[in-house]
């Protein structure tokens, strides 16, 4: 498809017809700009176009496509413009999804990245935009894979969602040894005395002597203390 040689076609039309690039756009409901774009050769009408177009100038969509007149009987060249207008929409909507694969996955990284930032430590929320974002990740992720064989789509996308989830929990457990927050990623929080108790998948928090002067964490590997214990823990 020769996208220079279809634009001056359609200048060459539109002056013969007398018509403005800017009441050709008013005509088809686009900006002028646009119209000046297509007669570059810089970008090509949408398919949704072709036949409003064509109406406008008094052309075939065959004639278009070809970017001169062509005959009715031209059977070959009438099969070479279907492949060529099949091939120009499988690229427009190939473009498209990777368009929103990328946004997919700009926001799956973004999401996690702010809600570390902005929610605190104790709130549960940010734990679930977190997975949220991950969500959206491996969303985009998944849509701009060009694997035919499924079942490696999908040892690649669990492979990649566990390693994402792997440095969630990781970077959690940094903010907790050396920023002295509680983890955000827990499955159970306990209040006995002066200590908090945060259980998490691999390893267990004590906030001893919460909101004092003298307050300090400590990290265990998962002992599941008693109640008693975890009174006496901190003393």
């Amino acid at each position: 498809m020769n996208q220079e040689k279809i634009g001056k076609f359609i200048a060459e039309c539109r002056r013969k017809k007398r018509i403005t690039q800017q009441e050709l756009a008013f005509k088809l409901g686009v900006s002028d700009r646009t119209i000046g774009n297509w007669e570059n050769g810089r970008n090509m009408p949408d398919l949704s176009l072709f036949k409003p177009l064509c109406n406008e100038l008094d052309i075939t969509i065959n004639d278009l496509m070809s970017g001169e007149k062509i005959k009715e009987k031209n059977q070959e060249k009438f099969e070479e413009n279907i492949l060529n207008t099949i091939d120009y929409s499988t690229k427009k909507i190939t473009k498209y999804n990777q368009v929103i694969s990328l946004i997919l996955i700009i926001f799956g990284l973004f999401i996690p990245i702010s809600a570390i930032m902005i929610f605190p430590s104790e709130s549960s929320w940010g734990s679930i935009y977190s997975v949220f974002g991950i969500i959206l990740f491996m969303i985009g992720i998944a849509r701009i894979l060009n694997i035919n064989k499924w079942y490696k789509r999908l040892f690649i996308i669990i492979a990649i969602f566990i390693s994402s989830i792997g440095i969630l929990l990781f970077t959690d457990y940094l903010n907790v040894k050396f920023n002295h927050e509680a983890p955000m990623f827990r499955t159970n929080i306990k209040y006995i005395g002066n200590v908090i108790y945060y259980d998490t998948l691999f390893y267990d928090v004590y906030r001893c002597n919460f909101d004092t002067d003298n307050e300090y964490f400590v990290i265990e590997k998962n002992m599941k203390r008693t109640d008693n214990d975890l009174i006496n823990y901190c003393k």
